[in-house]
């Protein structure tokens, strides 16, 4: 048995010793360097840039600009961004390219033979800009007096609805009803690794280039679609990869480093070219978690019975798409929360602003959604007197509950067992700590106040709204022609290495499926080059998508062994159940096949006299349907938790005039090993999810979901006060806390 097994990573040796590879390693010593130039301009018209002092600078070897772009677009669901800026482009493009609308659009890619001859050519370049108004806000992309992308007709460009039930009854039938505004922030991913790559022409004439990213294929395919090429044409290649959660799904520097390999081989080149962003780089050119704000409303019988849930979420998708369209579903779908509701109005909109694009990033809305909902039911226990455990229980999805989008939900509903085990786990006390503040004195006995907070909810697992979900794997089998079984077994699978260890349970998977010892187990992951279309290292689908492809493919290798091949290969393309595109008018449809489940207990203690909050205790509960690898479960669930602490106590991107005012790790705070949560328990509950390969579930997401409607529950409880606004910084609960003893605004 190897499912289940929590053994070391195979590849962790080479990881804690520095021997593995990551993008930024081992590059050729007759390498080049590529220079991306940023605009530096929010929103602005390029009416001219001459490069010729910049092309015969010193070591240049070629200047590359939007007149060297065969299709100038790209866009992971919306291709609404240029490649480069440009007044001269092919003109092959759905979206003007000589507006910059975001400080990190590209307007060149400068070759050098080094870093520090690229970078002095880069001052050389002469650029006139016209300035365009900024749109800074919500409210002001809302007014659509200035449009970011006029080819739209409008900043608000993309939206959902839910129609449900009879919304004037429910809310006359109401007896209490609990309104809230609610502001989410931005989020950086701070991965260890920044952003880097190396491209070249392969021995097969391919465009390759070697990166980090969360899907070699998609990847290759908007290569392929920018250069005009074929995607056989194009390889894309993953080293390993210091983390990603969402901030690797979209372009960064794969398009730009594919056109500096094609211009390097023109001149007759046979060189590769290497780039690498700085810190700074990384986190101006990146996209980021979604800033929102969401006005909710909800209704309830006095004995806490749901009647109604109304909403309009409002998501900032920044400069361009990105994958705002689809996280906006998620958002749509959380903010009714994970409850029986029946009556429903619900509108939720994507809109342009000039800032800094928002994307895919751990939880992909869940976490806006679900920080409304729970916070509001939260409310609604303390407005009824009502244990918020016991009023979950009462609303709560159960097996053949009808969802928020008038369809049954996919068999397999555990959340009622999660909320149980997370209650059980809560009641288990633990020894109480002294308050160790970072403040420079203790705080006073009597400003220091303790409380709990309690959420739930659920999340998807795969591709939504009628996406074509899939995934390849191919199985070889070895071993002598009179063998009965195989001595040892090879897959070949694209699914990316994101740091969460996806490439061991692949491994452990094959072993199980195939009956090879795990030992004898080997991998040739995302290369394009070898191995089939595995879909994205997102969505909580990898494992569960993956395991399923991989059952297939031992299957047909099965199959061929038997059959007297060897090798015996097994190729398998797994598809699971369609979702519907959600209708129009209604919402109404089936959007998602499948779902993990999550509760989580805090316990804080807050310091009423600086502001500081530290989190004691954390149970993570959830079902993983079967745990692969417990250990790399538990990692994910304390990642998670500590990646979630940060969005809610410290992490304050600051955006202003379309520009990051603190792109450093230095001002921008992500927790350090002393600010993370005291004590973190991980209760996993292993309940078959009927779909899933050995009844696995995706969990990756599911721990970070729930934290902040935790976390300000907490507070609430400890103080008194709701502050629907997070980072909790201690200067904002500071000033919550003396709002509510003033009744005044403090500001």
């Amino acid at each position: 048995m190897t499912i289940g097994d929590g053994g070391v990573r195979f590849d962790a040796h080479a990881k804690v010793t520095g021997a593995a590879r990551y993008p930024a390693d081992g590059v050729a010593n007759d390498a080049l360097y590529a220079l991306v130039v940023f605009s530096d301009q929010p929103h602005a018209r390029m009416l001219s840039m001459s490069t010729s002092v910049a092309e015969a600078a010193e070591g240049v070897v070629a200047v590359i600009t939007a007149a060297d772009v065969p299709v100038n677009e790209y866009g992971l669901t919306k291709p609404d961004q240029p490649v480069l800026i440009g007044v001269e482009h092919t003109g092959r493009s759905r979206v003007p390219a000589d507006v910059s609308r975001w400080e990190a659009d590209h307007i060149a890619v400068i070759v050098a033979e080094t870093k520090q001859q690229a970078e002095l050519a880069a001052g050389f370049l002469e650029v006139e800009w016209e300035p365009l108004p900024i749109i800074d806000s919500i409210e002001a992309a809302r007014t659509d007096d200035v449009l970011l992308h006029p080819e739209d007709g409008t900043n608000v460009y993309h939206g959902l609805v839910i129609r449900k039930g009879d919304m004037d009854e429910a809310w006359r039938s109401s007896d209490v009803i609990i309104e809230g505004t609610y502001e989410l922030p931005h989020q950086e991913h701070a991965y260890l690794q920044v952003e880097s790559a190396t491209s070249w022409i392969d021995d097969q004439g391919r465009v390759t280039v070697e990166t980090s990213g969360q899907w070699t294929h998609e990847d290759r395919e908007q290569i392929a679609h920018a250069l005009d090429l074929p995607e056989e044409e194009v390889r894309v290649i993953y080293a390993a990869m210091g983390g990603a959660f969402g901030g690797k799904e979209d372009m960064s520097l794969q398009i730009v480093m594919a056109l500096a390999a094609q211009a390097v081989a023109a001149k007759g080149i046979e060189r590769p070219v290497h780039s690498r962003w700085s810190r700074e780089e990384s986190i101006v050119g990146h996209h980021k978690r979604h800033r929102a704000t969401i006005h909710a409303k909800l209704g309830a019988t006095s004995d806490g019975k749901i009647t109604a849930v109304e909403a309009d979420v409002w998501l900032d998708a920044g400069a361009y798409n990105y994958t705002s369209n689809k996280v906006l579903g998620n958002a749509h779908l959380c903010v009714a929360g994970a409850y029986e509701v029946p009556n429903a109005r619900i509108d939720s909109r994507c809109v342009y602003t000039s800032s800094v694009p928002g994307g895919a990033f751990r939880g992909f809305g869940g976490p806006q959604g679900a920080f409304v909902a729970e916070t509001q039911m939260n409310k609604l226990a303390e407005a009824l007197g009502m244990d918020p455990v016991e009023i979950r229980r009462k609303n709560m999805l159960t097996e053949g509950s009808d969802g928020i989008t008038q369809a049954i939900m996919p068999a397999g509903v555990t959340l009622p067992e999660v909320i149980d085990a997370c209650a059980a786990a809560m009641d288990e006390p633990i020894a109480p700590r002294p308050f160790a503040s970072i403040a420079s004195l203790p705080p006073a006995e009597a400003e220091t106040k303790t409380g709990r907070g309690f959420a739930a909810g659920f999340k998807n697992i795969g591709f939504s709204f009628g996406f074509p979900e899939r995934c390849e794997a191919e199985i070889r089998l070895h071993g002598d022609s009179g063998d009965d079984s195989p001595s040892s077994a090879e897959v070949f699978h694209s699914g990316a290495e994101v740091g969460q260890g996806v490439h061991q349970a692949i491994r452990q998977m094959t072993a199980e499926a195939t009956g090879v010892p795990l030992e004898h187990v080997a991998g040739t992951f995302s290369d394009t080059a070898f191995t089939g279309d595995s879909g994205s290292a997102s969505a909580s689908r990898l494992t569960w998508m993956a395991g399923n492809s991989i059952l297939g493919a031992a299957e047909e290798a099965e199959k061929a062994w038997r059959d007297g091949e060897r090798p015996a290969i097994g190729k398998f393309r797994f598809t699971p159940p369609p979702t519907d595109v959600l209708d129009e008018q209604t919402g109404a449809g089936q959007p998602n096949f499948a779902y993990g489940y999550m509760a989580q207990g805090v316990d804080v203690s807050v310091d009423t006299g600086t502001g500081i909050i530290r989190v004691d205790r954390v149970v993570s509960t959830h079902d993983v349907g079967r745990a692969i690898n417990p250990n790399l479960v538990k990692g994910q669930v304390e990642g998670a938790v500590v990646q979630a602490h940060g969005y809610v106590l410290s992490e304050d991107l600051q955006v202003r005039d379309g520009r990051i005012t603190n792109p450093r790790l230095s001002s921008y705070l992500i927790p350090g090993i002393g600010d993370i949560p005291e004590h973190v328990e991980s209760v996993i509950l292993e309940l078959a999810d009927p779909l899933g390969p050995w009844g696995a579930r995706g969990m990756a997401e599911m721990p970070y979901i729930t934290y902040a409607p935790a976390v300000i529950a907490a507070v609430h409880d400890a103080t008194g006060v709701w502050i629907d606004a997070f980072p909790l910084t201690p200067s904002r609960v500071l000033a919550a806390l003396k709002k509510a003893a003033t009744g005044s605004d403090p500001s």
